[in-house]
């Protein structure tokens, strides 16, 4: 037994011992050979190619397409980890990486605007009549307002006081107050008290110093900084004191009032962009540009928020009430809507609209450009649903974004009454004026 064990003690050390080497090799020439294979051993692998990658993501996309889906993970911070790789991963397809961890979404590419029906949204200035797009928009009108100081004082003051303050509350508290100094001195003309407002007045300087515009509209109805002395103070402060030029009009005050109470904020309004197209197979085809899709920086954080709200659904049963919520919420997803209406001819009669505007805007657009604009018509949205112009429906709550081809036709009422007279519609019911602009859709 001991001798079974000493064999195979020897067979075990005999195999450890390396490589074999001949009798007639000295010791010194097998160390070059382990040194000559040493730098194999430390070169490093290299990585796949690039086209290596792509096929073997291919392959394992196609693997993952046979293979039954495995059930979703059931932690939120599970499904938030899945969904921000399924980004990332449409993302790098797209060849627009994201950022690991953010939420950004990549913008439409752009187009050549001179080639599509709708060019983008447009805004016109009220007071000036020019055609601005949306970045345009705010410079333009307060260099509008300020230009009209030239002209009219009284009026760029009240303008510049309910447009370039954006909160609306302290606004509403500032002409409520200034409106109240006013009505004192008109009721109270001969006690010189209320033809005087301190300047650092407490509630003068919290209501109404704070606001752009107010002293534009204290200067240019009459009044005059000057330095008074105050009673048992022994010092002088400043006050605004209403000259003597405009205490002899006292009824130019209470028209002032007025306007100021009346005033509102002057915003640009959105260009209707109307266009008249023959008949064309591609009406339901809309190519709209990046401005019905680029998101404001507002608009970008209510789309992150919807975008977690989604993944948290993802984890929770929903009622019919949530469910109806949600849907809602989809259809303030876009600002702006193209609609073009088939008329009988064929003539297609385009313009942009507000998603959030009533089905009454939409009738009073296409009415406007009607010869025979006091005949009742319908309306037909895709599917056969008829939109009514007395419903109080906003264009989104019908679907009708971001665009939306719909067919016009005369209320058959109407339409009986006239054949039962012996007379017939004319097929071409636009007004001349916009015939002659007729182009060719593309």
């Amino acid at each position: 037994m001991k001798k079974f064990f000493q064999e195979i003690k020897a067979d075990i050390k005999f195999k450890s011992a390396g490589p074999g080497q001949k009798l007639t090799d000295s010791v010194g020439e097998k160390a070059p050979k382990e040194k000559a294979r040493q730098p194999a051993l430390h070169q490093r692998r290299q990585g796949p190619t690039d086209e290596a990658q792509m096929a073997a993501a291919a392959a394992l996309a196609r693997l993952e397409q046979k293979q039954p889906r495995a059930r979703g993970p059931t932690s939120q911070d599970s499904i938030r980890n899945q969904v921000r790789k399924e980004l990332e991963a449409e993302a790098t397809v797209r060849g627009s990486p994201v950022a690991p961890g953010t939420n950004e979404v990549p913008g439409p590419k752009e187009e050549d605007s001179t080639q599509l029906p709708v060019s983008g949204v447009y805004f016109t200035c009220p007071l000036t009549g020019a055609t601005l797009r949306r970045d345009q928009r705010d410079t333009h009108i307060k260099e509008a307002i300020l230009l009209h100081f030239s002209t009219n004082p009284v009026a760029a003051s009240i303008m510049k006081i309910h447009t370039f303050n954006r909160d609306q509350d302290k606004v509403k508290l500032a002409v409520d107050t200034i409106a109240k100094y006013l009505d004192n001195i008109h009721l109270h003309p001969e006690e010189e008290k209320y033809q005087r407002i301190k300047l650092h007045n407490k509630v003068f300087q919290e209501r109404i110093t704070c606001l752009e515009g107010t002293q534009e509209f204290f200067e240019a109805i009459g009044f005059q900084k000057m330095l008074l002395p105050v009673p048992d103070q022994g010092a002088e402060e400043e006050f605004y004191v209403l000259s003597e030029a405009a205490r002899a009009q006292p009824q130019n005050l209470v028209q002032h009032r007025e306007q100021l109470l009346a005033g509102e904020p002057v915003r640009a309004q959105l260009d209707r962009q109307l266009r008249v197209f023959r008949p064309s197979p591609l009406a339901s085809h809309f190519n709209l540009p990046g401005d019905f899709f680029s998101l404001t920086a507002e608009e970008l954080k209510r789309e992150q928020r919807l975008r977690a709200d989604a993944v948290e659904r993802l984890s929770v049963l929903r009622t019919k009430a949530m469910r109806e919520k949600e849907e809602q919420r989809d259809l303030r997803k876009y600002n702006y809507t193209v609609l073009r209406v088939r008329l009988p001819d064929g003539c297609l009669l385009q313009g942009t609209f507000y998603a959030r505007e009533r089905l009454s805007a939409l009738y009073e657009f296409i009415r406007g450009a009607l010869q025979s604009d006091w005949l009742p018509f319908e309306l037909l949205a895709s599917g056969g649903q008829k939109l009514v112009e007395d419903e109080n429906v906003a264009l989104n709550e019908c679907g009708l974004v971001p665009s939306a081809l719909l067919t016009f036709s005369w209320d058959a009422a109407v339409v009986e009454d006239i054949r039962a007279a012996g007379a017939e519609l004319d097929s071409s019911i636009l007004k001349p004026e916009l015939l002659e602009a007729i182009e060719q859709l593309s």
